[in-house]
């Protein structure tokens, strides 16, 4: 699982570096003296204070792509000198005898744990990775032939930006690898982007930031404009640990960090849940047995209030409950890829059975301090953003997807406000009306106003019995049209919040039981049942076209 952990960042020198010749090598971020056969046990990095060492071609080929599978190229292409840069043809050639590469990026194809991806990698060793006419032509070229061979891509990038001996020319380089990148997502095809230290300038602003998934090593130093450049061009003093990995996740700019010992084995397991095809063939049989057998039927008629109080009882099941529960090898990713990543919105790829699926929750926290992460389960505009993007991007890849909803509404703060809180609602409803995948949507616990419809534009859309869906909360309700929001627990009876309410009424399609409250003890027996119902929905709509797809959702909510 992809996983974001606060470190400390730290400052790689902008000078050159690998490991050198020799039994010893100093590392340059806290002055240790290593012993160099341990550092390459430890994928090349500091055992004394993490830091990781850039990593040669053949090093970072050899880590990742299964033994002998390499074959590389493009090799030999020759670049003219488009400023009569002085030195400029002798410098590259010296690099190339002295490095045994032919420019700052190599391509070629590979297979990582048997799956078959085209495979560009960086190398800040040659005139720091920067992009000049053949670093853009061998990507251009090598994304050319991968849509052509209907391949995913996985690039490595390491560069100082374009390269001022090339002037413009390198500049255009930045429109041609895009322009190559989007007929490559024009037909369906995975492009996932690493980024390792630094990747700055020119290629930050183009192919390092367009894959589908995009992940970076801890540390990376990763942005448009570099610390140096923005001290002394503007004289603003930068923030510890600024365009650093860490940093980035925070801000909501990729999915997450990947170490180098699990690099291979993740990006393995991406490509795999890529190359899957969802289908009915895929999902196991439901169990029609009854898998609630265990659990005893509490006693006595619950209330309306009665069940709101239950949907925001603390010890209730969340969503990353279920979805661990549920499903397997869950991925998650982060970020709207703008502003900010929500912990109030997680989201990610998993597998049911053997059907690659896309999972989005609402998820609350149990203590204080996880709902101070969580805000309480309330998604401000960057939360309902991320689960867009991953929504459109089950839709390119042709998976399935499964909401879980639970907040007591959108986040209504003043932040929230200034980002645009209503248009980003408004967003999620207009898109998710046309996806054309399956989408089933499961209010598991309080589904708040507009903040919960947003992820509730489903084929179907199902209820836990104990659950809650309204227009505001009855104490809101209360409050506005009695002006007393003591009479919460009327206006909770009125509004007709419950499951049974709401499936008389046509808004949900179905509600899933629960003997008893859903809590710890429950989550085996609720998520059994969960899962074979869900399994029941996609044998019903894998195959359908997906045409039929959006029209039905579009059906669904029309009759209202």
């Amino acid at each position: 699982m992809l996983k974001f952990k606060k470190t400390n960042y730290i400052t790689v020198p902008r000078k050159e570096q690998d490991i050198p010749e020799g039994m010893w090598i100093k590392c340059d971020a806290c002055g240790e003296l290593l012993y160099k056969e341990d550092v390459v046990h430890n994928h090349y990095s500091c055992y004394k204070c993490g830091k990781y060492f850039r990593l040669s071609t053949k090093r970072r080929l050899r880590m990742v792509a299964d033994k002998q599978s390499f074959e590389e190229w493009d090799t030999g292409l020759e670049t003219a000198n488009p400023l009569d840069y002085p030195g400029y043809p002798e410098k590259l050639d010296g690099l190339k005898e002295k490095l045994h590469i032919d420019e700052a990026v190599t391509t070629g194809v590979c297979t990582i744990k048997g799956e078959k991806t085209v495979i560009a990698v960086c190398d800040a060793r040659f005139l720091m990775g920067s992009m000049g006419y053949v670093v853009g032509e061998k990507i251009t070229r090598a994304v050319e032939k991968a849509t052509e061979m209907k391949l995913p891509v996985i690039i490595f990038c390491c560069s100082g930006g374009a390269r001022m001996q090339e002037g413009m020319v390198s500049l255009m380089q930045m429109a041609k690898t895009s322009a190559a990148l989007k007929k490559h997502s024009d037909a369906g095809l995975l492009y996932i982007s690493v980024l390792t230290d630094p990747t700055t300038g020119g290629v930050t602003a183009s192919f390092a930031m367009l894959g589908d998934i995009i992940l970076a090593e801890p540390g990376a130093l990763v942005g448009f404009a570099g610390p140096r450049v923005i001290e002394q061009t503007i004289g603003q003093k930068l923030p510890e640990g600024f365009q650093r990995a860490e940093f980035l996740v925070e801000h909501g700019l990729i999915d997450g960090i990947i170490r180098r010992e699990d690099m291979k084995d993740t990006l393995a397991r991406l490509l795999h849940m890529h190359t899957q095809k969802a289908s009915a063939d895929t999902i196991a049989t439901a169990d029609v047995s009854d898998i609630m057998h265990g659990q005893k039927k509490k006693k006595g008629k619950m209330t309306a209030w009665d069940r709101v109080m239950a949907a925001r009882a603390s010890e209730r099941l969340t969503a990353l409950d279920y979805i661990h529960e549920i499903f397997s090898d869950f991925e998650e990713f982060h970020g709207d890829r703008h502003v900010d990543d929500d912990g109030a919105t997680v989201g990610g790829i998993a597998y049911l059975d053997e059907c690659p699926i896309t999972v989005i929750g609402q998820q609350k926290g149990r203590t204080t301090k996880e709902n101070i992460t969580r805000n309480f389960g309330m998604p401000s505009p960057e939360g309902y953003r991320k689960a867009l993007r991953l929504m459109k991007q089950a839709e390119k890849f042709h998976r399935p997807i499964i909401n879980f909803i639970d907040t007591p509404g959108a986040f209504p703060g003043l932040e929230a406000e200034e980002r645009g809180q209503g248009e980003a609602i408004a967003r999620n409803l207009y898109e998710m009306a046309a996806l054309k995948v399956p989408v089933l949507s499961i209010v598991i616990g309080e589904g708040g106003s507009g903040g919960a419809l947003a992820l509730a534009v489903g084929n179907k859309v199902w209820m836990m019995e104990n659950a809650t869906y309204t227009i505001l909360s009855p104490e809101g309700f209360a409050s506005i049209l009695w002006k007393d929001g003591k009479r919460a627990p009327e206006a909770a009876a009125l509004m007709k919040v419950t499951a049974k309410d709401l499936l008389e009424m046509g808004i949900v399609d179905d509600v899933i039981e629960e003997p008893m409250p859903a809590s710890e003890a429950n989550l085996v027996e609720l998520s059994n049942d969960m899962k074979n119902r869900i399994r029941g929905f996609l044998a019903e709509n894998l195959e359908k076209e997906p045409e039929v797809l959006a029209e039905e959702r579009y059906a669904r909510f029309r009759q209202f």
